[in-house]
């Protein structure tokens, strides 16, 4: 099956361009002119990225990001002609897998299309011997149950789908919790220390979830 691709863009000449490359490319393409239909789209399809233009009626591309990175399993590419560092960082602290600054060309649209969608498809698993089983909410590593909570399996799966991503307390919370309970940053903070010692239990000499200090946490083996 084709990979999916929405382009959410305001420029429609744009938009038409970028998925006459991508269709070509063998992807399966829609396209949104605003950024307040993004979010029931991405619930209504399938999808496996989301190419997000930065400035948008309706909704920022920004506060889409934030709303789509409850789904682990999507990849989202924000474009944008803004490239001060503010924006930069508030976009990877948002959970964007990469950029793409205008202006740029199609060519160079596809290349870091099929580079994320890559990243995505190899996932961490291969490297790493870690094993997620959704069915029984079990983790391992070489054959060795972690042992994990249902919460802890929740919180790993999120940030092993996309290694080396940075995610916010506020997104692991919304991420472990659909219920919209409230929950403090620190039981996040102590699902990761439960985590990492019960992942040190089977593999002492890796750390694999890092912290960023005032940010919130990514996962590299």
């Amino acid at each position: 099956m084709a990979e999916r691709i929405l382009i959410v863009e305001d420029e429609e000449k744009l938009a038409g361009l970028l998925r006459d490359y991508l269709v070509q490319e063998g992807y399966e393409v829609s396209i949104l002119h605003r950024g307040d239909e993004v979010e029931a789209w991405v619930r209504a399809h399938p999808t496996d990225l989301v190419l997000l233009d930065l400035m948008l009626p309706g909704k920022s591309g920004l506060d889409v990001c934030k709303a789509l990175r409850g789904s682990p399993d999507l990849s989202i590419i924000m474009v944008t002609a803004r490239v001060d560092e503010v924006d930069r960082l508030l976009g990877l602290e948002l959970g964007a897998d990469d950029y793409i600054c205008k202006p740029f060309s199609p060519r160079e649209v596809v290349a870091r299309v099929k580079a994320v969608l890559r990243r995505a498809r190899r996932g961490a698993a291969p490297e790493s011997g870690l094993a997620l089983d959704d069915a029984g909410f079990k983790a391992s590593i070489g054959g060795k149950d972690l042992g994990l909570t249902a919460i802890e399996y929740q919180l790993l799966k999120v940030l092993v789908a996309h290694p080396g991503r940075i995610y916010t307390r506020d997104q692991l919370i919304d991420a472990m919790y659909r219920d919209e309970r409230i929950v403090s940053d620190r039981t996040v903070d102590s699902h990761i220390k439960k985590i990492r010692k019960k992942i040190a239990s089977v593999h002492p000499d890796r750390e694999v979830i890092h912290s960023l200090y005032g940010v919130g946490y990514k996962y590299e083996w």
